[in-house]
């Protein structure tokens, strides 16, 4: 399965669009990596945890996506997009969307 953020692939045919396709997962902090993270707002630098946690949701709502994709038939996800929302007080949601194609 192609993914790309690209709107059309070099040397490709879209022969059939099938629309929409999108993945989501909701994530929640861990009250330890919070209580580190804190500690790390003092002195500055990379919070490593929360790093992690949107990593590892950025390929879950990929994965999702692309299962999507290919549950209608499509061999390419073009257009790739993420977003993220605020659901409560230290949970956030991460969406992957793109548009589901065949590619010739």
């Amino acid at each position: 399965m192609l993914v790309t953020n690209l709107e059309i692939v070099p040397g490709k045919r879209v022969a059939k669009h099938l629309g929409l396709v999108q993945g989501s997962t909701v994530r929640s902090k861990h009250v330890g990596k919070d209580i580190l993270a804190g500690l790390k707002n003092i002195v500055g630098g990379e919070l490593k945890g929360y790093t992690e946690l949107l990593q590892e949701a950025r390929e879950e709502a990929t994965n999702r996506m692309v299962e999507q994709a290919k549950a209608v038939g499509a061999n390419a996800v073009l257009n790739v997009r993420y977003g993220t929302s605020s659901i409560t007080q230290g949970a956030a949601e991460l969406l992957a969307y793109g548009t589901a194609v065949v590619l010739e």
